[in-house]
């Protein structure tokens, strides 16, 4: 089947269509999920591991509306922020050890995947789309590109907003916000 078609199916609730979607997406949505945790650790979450509880979220989800595949991309960038912060929201004694890479800034603890989701929290009541912006690029290691084509704006734009975010994350990371 097609995306298109896959899409459609998604939108009408289509279980099939949601996993044929996944399934056509797999290695994309693995790469990106390795790109996003630390390879390695004893406990950590597994690349596979987010990736499924990822397309968990999509069957759970009621009412997804998916336009197309860079939307979908977009959707995937917010579940594995999801995921990944609601592990480390976990009790210290039933967390696995996570770590996420990010480009940047090299790895990020537990702490501080906490303190990046307080503040995309706070972004959100400012400017939901550099909220997208960090969400494809941190959480789903998306390339500006991506990001363009998933938020049909230019590169030059992402990267005005990338920017954007940055300083208000790191004010807000700091104190300063």
């Amino acid at each position: 089947m097609s995306v298109p078609t896959l899409l459609h199916g998604a939108r009408a609730g289509d279980y099939g269509a949601v996993k044929a979607l996944f399934e056509s997406s797999y290695d994309e949505l693995r790469k990106i999920a390795r790109a996003r945790l630390r390879p390695g650790g004893s406990a950590g979450l597994a690349t596979t591991e987010l990736v499924h509880e990822c397309f968990l979220r999509f069957v759970k989800r009621d009412g997804l509306r998916l336009e197309d595949r860079p939307h979908f991309f977009r959707y995937a960038s917010r579940a594995m922020r999801s995921v990944i912060v609601d592990i480390a929201r976990r009790p210290a004694a039933a967390r696995e050890h996570i770590t996420i890479t990010t480009g940047a800034a090299g790895s990020t603890g537990v702490e501080e995947i906490l303190r990046i989701h307080g503040a995309l929290d706070d972004l959100a009541k400012v400017d939901t789309r550099m909220v997208e912006v960090v969400e494809m690029r941190y959480f789903a290691g998306m390339t500006e590109l991506e990001i363009a084509e998933a938020l049909g704006i230019t590169d030059r734009t992402v990267r005005r907003i990338w920017e954007k975010a940055r300083l208000f994350l790191a004010g807000a990371l700091n104190g300063d916000v």
